[in-house]
C-alpha cells in the first residue's frame, strides 16, 4: 500500500481566487485582533 510521492501531481498553474473570497479574507483579517496574556493568546473578532 505504499504510495509513490515522486510523481508530479497535476495542478493548475493559473489559480485565481474569486473577488468575493479575497474581500472576505481582507475584511476578516481587519476584524480579528490577537491578545496575548501570560502564556495564552486570545483571538477576538470585532463584529
Amino acid at each position: 500500500m505504499a504510495k509513490i510521492y515522486s510523481r508530479k501531481s497535476v495542478v493548475a498553474t493559473t489559480m485565481k481566487p474569486k473577488k468575493e473570497i479575497v474581500s472576505f479574507l481582507l475584511s476578516y483579517s481587519k476584524a480579528v485582533s490577537m491578545i496575548n496574556i501570560k502564556n495564552q493568546s486570545f483571538e477576538i473578532i470585532a463584529n
